[in-house]
């Protein structure tokens, strides 16, 4: 992933009238090929962001690179390699979904059949008028159209808003797919979850300043693993002193609880000094680290 970035920011900055900062100084690079998460509570910046990126708002001051391209002068040339999924989604309420997809693929001048292969695979019944669907198959349609013209860049705001479990899915594996064949997805969301299972980096931002910008795996390894042992006995006070990495330990007759940090072997070695029972470890995801980044004031 070397050469020119699927997207650069600089300095980017968005001040609106009434002297409401939305953005300061975002540097932000994201490499090509790669699922990129942006996160944060609602009202951080992340829309504000993506509309600058797509030369939907100007930036006070700042400067965006897309494909290694200025958005506000490329032209039609560079948005017909960018899909868009915005947050809000105005669509044609009149309209099937069919003809709704059919008019995305005559902007793109592209054939519509990749869109409905798409329908099929998400589920998504072409013959119904968009006011007759749920949320989740408007949904859908966005996501289709910001893939169906095989796009080099997608940008997505919060793409599974109304999407049940297997949906979402499904989505991943779309997702996982394409960046397989070269495709570098940039992916706004607040829920963590889904980011750690899809995102190789993710960049945290709150009230218009980015906060980090971290890969998924490190985060994975920082964040405290939730560890729940049953002993045969009551295990001795001392079992676990000068052990790196553990913290938080509760004891409760042949129940331990605590925190761990680090090579699961190490802690597994200690506990083998003890007849064990039972054992439970629960996978450390990113909203631990992402509010121990953050501080409490992010719930």
């Amino acid at each position: 992933m070397t050469g020119t970035p699927a997207i650069r920011l600089e300095g980017l900055t968005k001040r609106f009238r009434g002297g409401v900062t939305a953005l300061e100084e975002i540097d932000l690079t994201v490499p090509k090929g790669s699922i990129f998460g942006f996160i944060g509570p609602n009202g951080a910046g992340k829309t504000t962001a993506i509309r600058l990126m797509l030369d939907l708002l100007r930036p006070t001051s700042g400067r965006v690179e897309l494909l290694g391209e200025n958005p506000r002068t490329a032209g039609s040339g560079l948005r017909s390699k960018i899909g868009y999924l915005p947050g809000e989604m105005g669509l044609d309420e009149r309209l099937t979904a069919r003809q709704t997809l059919s008019f995305y693929c005559d902007l793109h001048d592209t054939s519509a059949e990749k869109a409905f292969d798409l329908a099929a695979r998400f589920g998504l019944d072409l013959d119904r008028r968009i006011r007759d669907l749920s949320r989740g198959n408007k949904q859908k349609v966005g996501i289709i159209q910001a893939f169906a013209h095989d796009p080099k860049l997608v940008i997505l705001d919060e793409p599974t808003s109304g999407l049940d479990p297997i949906l979402q899915r499904s989505f991943h594996g779309l997702l996982r797919e394409r960046q397989e064949g070269g495709l570098t997805v940039f992916l706004s969301s607040h829920v963590l979850s889904e980011l750690q299972q899809v995102a190789t980096e993710v960049a945290m931002i709150r009230d218009g300043r980015l906060l980090a910008v971290r890969d998924t795996a490190t985060m994975r390894r920082e964040a405290p693993h939730k560890v729940m042992v049953r002993f045969a006995s009551p295990p001795p006070d001392d079992l676990f002193e000068g052990l790196e990495g553990v913290s938080g330990i509760e004891y409760d007759g042949l129940v331990t609880r605590l925190l761990f940090r680090g090579e699961m072997d190490t802690l597994i070695k200690a506990l083998a000094t003890r007849e064990v029972v039972e054992l439970h470890s629960t996978e450390p995801d990113l909203e631990e680290t992402f509010l121990r980044m953050y501080g409490e004031d992010a719930r």
